[in-house]
């Protein structure tokens, strides 16, 4: 295996640990490494075309996990604003008649 096809299963690998604690800040970081491995693959003159289907395919499995997490916590918080405006908002009436 090339040492740019294993930095990917590397970062592949690093990405789902990440994302089963939700680490985002290190997803982030993951994110950049990944961008650069595409780019040496880019650059690489002999790849094993298979393999880097192969390993491509199965990083794009975790992006797509990535995105499902990352709209599920975005709508979670979007729910407790939208529950923190609304005990705001009685509050602020229980304050008027109270």
């Amino acid at each position: 295996m090339s040492l740019v096809l294993q930095r990917i299963e590397e970062t592949r690998e690093a990405l789902v640990g990440a994302l089963a604690e939700r680490n985002w800040e290190a997803i982030g970081e993951l994110d950049l490494a990944c961008r650069s491995c595409m780019e040496d693959v880019l650059s690489e003159a002999s790849v094993d075309e298979a393999a880097l289907r192969d390993n491509l395919e199965e990083l794009l499995g975790v992006y797509k996990k990535l995105l499902e997490a990352a709209t599920g916590e975005r709508q979670a918080i979007a729910n407790e604003m939208s529950q923190i405006t609304q005990a705001q908002n009685a509050a602020k009436v229980y304050h008027l008649f109270g």
